[in-house]
């Protein structure tokens, strides 16, 4: 399972590969330190010294402009050195396969692993064949997860709204092609929102979307209504097969978020994006640059959730390599 190999014996994180399995009180305890760290990026020096010495590699083997570079600040942050991977031009693509590759990355020392990969379930891979003291963040895995996306949002929402209690929360789009939408579905039943509601066309959603623990909507009408916290999503036009949509145009008509449909939820209502925006495709650029768009927070919120889940994980890399080394005397 997921959540034994992401955790020390004592119930700490060691690596962060999904919120699957993950307590509520463990992810209150990344929006809490989060939360501390985001005061670090208003000072006049942004570091502080928790991974001074320790080298994070970014494994990005699918590009990511807005996570590598969040990533990156995160981990400069808190004074790591970082080594940035280009896998296109790497060894990999000389015929040096992952293990090799990942070998000599440990050889060189490394402490962190964050990857990024088109294949599901690749940071889980990754995390059972490393060296027990390499901590493994997952920056996105296929269709999987995309579990500091989730966080990131989970923090823009306690922020604006206080908690998670009694709210009402709906993801609109892409469903069927989001790891972001699965990872926050879990994050929000996880820490006890009252209502996750999923909005698309049919052929965008998937067949057992309900098994996720969320409503299924259809219609914007009837999804939008009492809802406090709206989450648009980017349609993956590059994971689509023909036939899902009729038109961009057809779909902006009938699911894109405008100062109307934004209406029908309440007035305080937040509006949220994941990144990046389709701009007349899912959501209007008044609604997008609008009073209730929270889209900004989101970015600045990833630097500090990342550098929560970085310092938490080799925290609790610390205390399994100490564990196996009392054992080992």
């Amino acid at each position: 399972m997921e959540s034994e190999i992401q955790l020390t014996p004592s119930g700490r994180l060691k690596h962060f590969l999904s919120v699957s399995g993950l307590s509520r009180a463990l992810l209150t305890e990344i929006l809490d330190t989060a939360e501390s760290f985001i005061e670090v990026g208003e000072r006049n020096i942004r570091k502080v010294p928790l991974l001074r010495g320790k080298t994070v590699v970014n494994l990005f083997f699918e590009p990511s402009t807005r996570t590598r570079s969040t990533f990156e600040l995160a981990a400069k942050r808190l004074s790591a050195d970082v080594l940035n991977l280009d896998i296109s031009t790497s060894a990999t693509s000389k015929g040096e396969s992952l293990s090799d590759m990942l070998e000599n990355l440990e050889a060189m020392a490394s402490d962190m692993f964050v990857v990024r990969h088109s294949q599901s379930g690749a940071a889980h891979f990754i995390a059972e064949s490393v060296t027990p003291n390499v901590a493994i963040v997952n920056a996105g895995d296929g269709w999987h997860a995309h579990p500091t996306q989730a966080m990131l949002d989970m923090l823009t929402i306690r922020q604006h709204k206080g908690s998670f209690e009694g709210l009402k929360v709906a993801i609109v789009g892409d469903i069927l092609h989001s790891r972001v939408a699965r990872s926050q579905i879990r994050a929000l039943n996880t820490l006890g929102v009252a209502e996750v509601r999923v909005i698309a066309p049919n052929t965008l959603l998937p067949n057992d979307v309900e098994c996720l623990g969320v409503k299924r909507f259809t219609q914007m009408e009837d999804g939008l209504k009492d809802l406090d916290v709206i989450i648009m999503l980017r349609l993956q036009k590059e994971r689509m097969q023909g036939g899902l949509l009729p038109s961009e145009q057809e779909y902006y008509r009938l699911y894109g978020l405008n100062q109307q449909k934004l209406a029908m939820a309440k007035p305080d209502a937040i509006v949220m994006h994941p990144g990046p925006i389709n701009r007349g495709v899912e959501i209007s650029s008044d609604v997008a640059d609008g009073p209730q768009s929270v889209i900004l927070n989101q970015v600045t919120n990833g630097i500090a959730i990342r550098m929560a889940v970085m310092s938490m994980a080799m925290s609790g890399q610390t205390e399994t390599n100490t564990s196996r080394k009392e054992a080992l005397e």
